[in-house]
């Protein structure tokens, strides 16, 4: 057990919708940046912890597409909402599931003593990337952001039990974003492929992908863990696709063990998981000395399991 405490959390949606059908998303307008999604959420997070911004000592930012190159996204959100702060600021990135690597990696900074207050954030603005020709991912998507503020816990009982990650790079051009970085740089942008700097993703080879790792993984990690499935109070899954319940029955977890926003919100990529967990500890369906499995596949192809225990 690595011991840790959520001490706050807090959100942002953008309250633009977009209807496809049964199907509803959140995009940012056009005068919100990533930034100002980032630190909005932070903020409410920092508040709801009643921890001022000067007490944190780590800010880390686990989005799929940063705000820039460089500096890191973390320390622009530090720059916005904890400027005074003495801490470290670095990103941490798997894509869709980058909050629950970062959770992972802060959890063992916290337990090791060498940090106290953590903030973590996550959050993209994926709409601003989707390839209209693609129907399937861009109705898929929304914009949103979300962060907690970690501490380290006085109760030996209340932390990450276990966690698991593992990548399969024969799959790492399934869902991909080419462009903007060293291998398509903006500036060769006007003679290169504008579609380089659109997602891309072959919806059907990433699906089948997913299927064929995820039973295996998960028994490892359950292995790993020493928890079964009756263990957990409640799973909160990346909320990939509307796939998600067939990747649920492969796992063996039935309906009502798991969270299913996909019609509401669709794919947040980062923020996906820590604003499903938020909206369960609003609505009180995850509490103290519960156990929350948090877990997803992203691009790469990655898996990604962790178990908290509130």
């Amino acid at each position: 057990m690595r011991t840790l405490k959520i001490a706050g959390w807090g959100t942002w949606l953008p309250e633009r919708v977009v209807r496809f059908g049964d199907q509803t998303r959140h995009r940012v307008d056009d005068d919100v940046s990533q930034l100002d999604m980032l630190a909005a959420a932070s903020e409410r997070a920092l508040a709801r912890a009643g921890v001022a911004p000067d007490e944190l000592d780590g800010v880390i930012a686990a989005v799929a597409a940063g705000v820039q190159p460089i500096p890191c996204t973390a320390a622009l959100v530090m720059e916005r909402v904890a400027p005074g702060a003495r801490a470290a600021a670095f990103d941490v990135g798997s894509t869709c599931t980058s909050f629950i690597t970062a959770l992972d990696v802060a959890s063992r900074y916290l337990a090791d003593g060498d940090l106290e207050r953590v903030l973590v954030v996550s959050g993209d603005v994926a709409t601003r990337f989707l390839d209209p020709d693609q129907r399937e991912s861009h109705e898929l998507f929304s914009d949103a952001a979300a962060a907690v503020v970690l501490t380290r816990g006085d109760d030996p009982g209340q932390g990450v039990v276990a966690s698991l990650q593992q990548t399969w790079p024969e799959h790492a051009h399934d869902t991909e974003l080419r462009g903007g970085l060293s291998r398509y740089p903006a500036r060769g942008y006007a003679d290169g492929d504008p579609a380089d700097h659109l997602f891309d993703m072959d919806g059907r080879r990433a699906l089948r992908g997913m299927l064929d790792v995820l039973p295996g993984f998960f028994d490892r990690f359950w292995q790993r863990s020493g928890l079964t499935p009756a263990d957990v109070d409640l799973v909160v899954p990346h909320q990939a696709s509307r796939a998600l319940g067939l990747a649920m029955r492969r796992l063996g977890l039935p309906p009502g063990s798991y969270v299913d926003a996909v019609a509401e919100y669709g794919n947040m990529v980062s923020a996906s998981v820590p604003y499903t967990l938020a909206r369960c500890l609003d609505d009180g369906r995850l509490g103290r000395g519960d156990t929350v499995l948090l877990c997803g596949t992203a691009a790469g192809l990655t898996a990604n399991a962790l178990a908290l225990r509130l």
